[in-house]
């Protein structure tokens, strides 16, 4: 995500790059936050649909690690997440006064800030698309369990290959 496409709040949320482990920005704090809650939606989804979140082909298997899910959001972090984020700013639904700093530089979201976002990012997943391979209107909440579901039947044989949710 550039910086460029930062266009309110420049003061409170510059981006120069991606951190975490911790977050040392704002942004950084907010990407973290949503990275994580897609993350738990693409591993809910492909355990519902019998995958192992937890086998991958692009992240390398570890303990704890659900690879598989960190394989699924690469197609969903750009137009679902970082989106997400950059409307949260930009539209000033947010701003840099729910953050704080400790002493080692991480950055952290008060308890306010991540009800707000939890609560935007609800109202978001309720927005309706039109799903690019299956041509059919969904909520956005609905695209990583559809993804899961085609990613299993194309492993199962059921699909000639995986359709990778492309998005404008």
């Amino acid at each position: 995500m550039p910086d460029g496409l930062i266009l309110q709040q420049k003061k409170d949320f510059a981006f120069q790059g991606r951190n975490k482990r911790p977050p040392l920005d704002n942004t950084n704090a907010l990407l973290s936050f949503v990275y994580t809650l897609l993350t738990n939606s693409i591993t809910s989804a492909l355990e519902c649909v019998g995958l192992d979140p937890y086998v991958g082909y692009l992240h390398t298997d570890r303990p704890g690690r659900a690879s598989l899910s960190l394989d699924l959001i690469e197609e969903l972090r750009a137009v679902l997440a970082d989106r997400f984020v950059l409307s949260l700013i930009n539209k000033k639904i947010i701003n840099g006064k729910n953050f704080s700093r400790k002493e080692n530089g991480a950055v952290l979201m008060d308890d306010d800030l991540r009800k707000k976002v939890l609560t935007e990012w609800q109202n978001k997943k309720k927005e309706t698309l039109t799903h690019p391979f299956l041509k059919e209107k969904m909520e956005w909440g609905m695209v990583p369990y559809v993804q899961a579901m085609l990613l299993a039947r194309f492993l199962r044989g059921d699909l000639d290959s995986y359709p990778v949710f492309l998005w404008k």
